[in-house]
């Protein structure tokens, strides 16, 4: 059984990663990293190191012409600052709005363009690394458990029932994947998160603020930080 894994580089795609290795083996695992117009590359960067230390099938996908039309704070093109703030203080601004961060339907485009690629190599499942933390108070709402049921049900119909989509932290907080992967020996130390992309991660932005949380909560520094 060959399985892909949704790919950025950060702390939930890579212990989806190590756990898509630990239970098919590196050789019929493959990872697919996409560019989608970010301010920077320091995550693609990650994703492709990650690639290289699992010794795992790395692909990528340029999708940026698509959000072009948005204006999320995330994208290059955006004059939107990335909020210094933590996603419970954004969301009070936002009226149930998604934080600006959001990429309009992103995850369903990247799963969508997933499940091709993933059919063509022969893949039988594709992991992507979506929790509880991003989808509450829909601060990004295709992290949600019902958003994961219903583009699960697409593929799976869409693809011939060929190909299944696991999100295995769907009802998860990051510092439960944290535990999860401080279990599987993830080198979290060559993950990279920050929104920002500079040198070191500027520790303020709202995935910044959520990763230190769920390293502090494991009882550890966030190993990225002693690099």
């Amino acid at each position: 059984m060959k399985a892909m894994v949704l790919f950025s580089g950060g702390i939930d795609s890579t212990t989806c990663l190590g756990m898509a290795v630990e239970q098919y083996g590196r050789e019929q695992v493959t990872t697919l990293s996409v560019s989608y117009g970010q301010k920077h590359e320091k995550e693609i960067q990650a994703s492709t190191v990650l690639a290289e230390y699992y010794g795992v099938e790395h692909l990528m996908l340029d999708l940026s012409k698509i959000f072009s039309y948005s204006d999320s704070s995330l994208l290059q093109h955006s004059e939107q600052a990335i909020p210094k703030e933590a996603y419970a203080e954004q969301l009070q601004k936002t009226d149930g709005k998604p934080v600006s961060t959001y990429v309009p339907f992103r995850n369903g485009l990247f799963l969508s363009s997933a499940a091709s690629i993933a059919l063509s190599k022969g893949c039988e499942v594709i992991y992507y690394g979506a929790h509880a933390d991003d989808a509450a108070r829909n601060a990004y709402p295709d992290c949600s458990s019902a958003f994961h049921r219903a583009i699960s049900e697409a593929v799976f119909i869409g693809s011939g029932n060929q190909l299944k989509l696991k999100a295995p932290f769907i009802h998860m907080t990051k510092a439960e994947i944290v535990k999860i992967g401080l279990g599987l020996e993830v080198p979290y130390h060559l993950t990279w998160s920050c929104y920002a992309g500079k040198e070191k991660p500027c520790g303020v932005c709202g995935t910044c603020i959520d990763r230190a949380k769920a390293f502090q909560l494991n009882g550890i520094e966030d190993p990225a930080l002693s690099q």
